[in-house]
């Protein structure tokens, strides 16, 4: 597997070009300029207090939302500076939008509830009670429907945006982590304690398949290449599972960085990516056909940027992160107190070609 590409000038893409050539597979293997080096374009010192969790960029506006706590800060991916902040929520986690093109939706963890916003005035217009504690959320374009996993309940509330009414509570094996939408009609989901993907009909709200997906272990984040029905979970030790979402086989589980959460990929050029929190790096892999990945690069972030959104053509990634303080000592409630954050600290990483 290549790791660190660094190609400089006409001479070095063709020798990359060669050394490729004895490695891929099929007829998608990556080309020479594919494999240019992603690299840092961007560092946006945004500041403010308090921890994150999921990011997601508007495919309309290309606006970044990041969930902080009790509020969601809206971000300029052109000027590189927040223009907008949604509060009075209370433990935020997720951020989706409806095809609608105006309604987006928060799931608001530390209210068991989600919250329907205005993404013109990015202010609240409806909150929708949820399971206890909604994390990972998607959109369903078949049915319009939103998903919010609630990590404590193991249970999916289903919302139809037509009415943002609840229309369904699906039951799951475990506990939820990271959902996908396939774009026919079916979502996937990490269940996270039990190391499993499950397909659950959108149609029906019925779960269709469980997966295991060893030997990946606790999946987090989860992405999708829908026009070859593959699911990328990322996963503890260091694996990426590449499951075939027709028959739940794992076909290949190339090697990423420690302590991810968050996948993307790239139907532009076939890229998969894993955003790696306790490395500091972003691991970058490629399709070269369905059943063979290649470890592109690993770039180098910081430490804690686990979290990750992509624009919709693939050309920029976004990490978030902080400088972080002492970890405070373990007590009985908190037996794995995470560290201190540095006040004001909070910045955006961009990564791109």
């Amino acid at each position: 597997m290549l790791r660190h590409i660094r190609i400089v000038g006409s001479a070095a893409l063709a020798l990359c070009g060669v050394a490729l050539s004895g490695i891929t597979h099929g007829q998608n293997a990556p080309t020479a300029a594919q494999t240019a080096p992603f690299h840092i374009v961007n560092d946006w010192k945004i500041g403010g207090d308090g921890g994150w969790d999921y990011l997601a960029v508007d495919p309309q506006s290309k606006l970044l939302y990041v969930t902080r706590g009790n509020h969601v800060i809206v971000i300029d991916t052109n000027a590189g500076k927040q223009v907008a902040d949604i509060t009075g929520l209370h433990g935020t986690h997720g951020v989706v939008f409806s095809s609608d093109g105006v309604h987006g939706y928060i799931t608001d963890g530390g209210a068991n509830q989600v919250a329907e916003f205005n993404r013109q005035t990015n202010t609240i217009e409806k909150t929708i009670p949820a399971g206890t504690g909604p994390d990972g959320a998607v959109f369903e374009p078949v049915t319009k429907t939103v998903w919010a996993f609630n990590g404590h309940s193991h249970d999916v509330t289903v919302i139809d945006t037509a009415t943002n009414a609840v229309v369904a509570t699906v039951a799951l094996p475990g506990k939820p982590e990271f959902p996908v939408a396939d774009g026919n009609g079916f979502v996937y989901d990490n269940i996270e304690d039990k190391s499993e993907i499950v397909s659950i009909d959108a149609r029906t709200h019925t779960l269709t398949a469980t997966w295991p997906v060893a030997p990946c272990e606790s999946p987090s984040g989860l992405a999708i290449d829908r026009a070859h029905h593959r699911l990328f979970a990322v996963c503890d030790g260091g694996k990426m599972a590449v499951v075939d979402a027709e028959s739940g086989k794992v076909v290949a589980t190339p090697a990423i960085g420690d302590g991810p959460d968050a996948a993307r990929f790239s139907a532009t050029d076939q890229f998969a990516f894993s955003s790696n929190g306790g490395s500091g790096t972003l691991t970058v892999v490629h399709e070269d056909d369905p059943d063979h990945y290649t470890v592109v690069e690993n770039v180098p972030t910081k430490r804690g940027a686990r979290t990750m959104a992509m624009d919709p053509d693939g050309s920029h990634i976004y990490v978030v992160t902080a400088e972080f303080g002492p970890r405070p000592a373990a007590t009985a409630d908190n037996p794995r107190p995470r560290p201190t954050i540095v006040p004001g600290s909070f910045e955006v990483i961009v990564v791109g070609k």
